[in-house]
């Protein structure tokens, strides 16, 4: 089960974020909600507000909100809670 590990940084440092070009990354926004999913491609995102929980199936919540950098594995199913209304920045490898 570790390839599909989430890996998550908390709070990298702005020279990083600006040298993997984060906010010229595209914007997710989703208000609390609940809802399956499944990542087809690697996703890694930057949170810029909201908290929210995932939970990959099989496996133990983990949650994350505001400044976390975080990385979805291809092949991952998951649910998402969205405890906060969530703004993000995503990129697909």
């Amino acid at each position: 089960m570790s390839d599909l590990e989430i890996r998550c940084e908390h709070k990298p440092s702005p020279a990083k974020l600006d040298v993997m070009g984060v906010y010229d990354w595209p914007i997710w926004k989703k208000e609390p909600s609940t809802f399956p999913w499944r990542y087809d491609q690697t996703e890694t995102c930057y949170v810029l507000r909201g908290r929210f929980r995932v939970t990959p199936e099989g496996g133990e919540p983990q949650a994350f909100g505001r400044g976390d950098l975080i990385t979805f594995p291809a092949g991952l199913a998951c649910t998402w809670e969205i405890i906060e209304a969530v703004e993000k920045h995503y990129d697909f490898a």
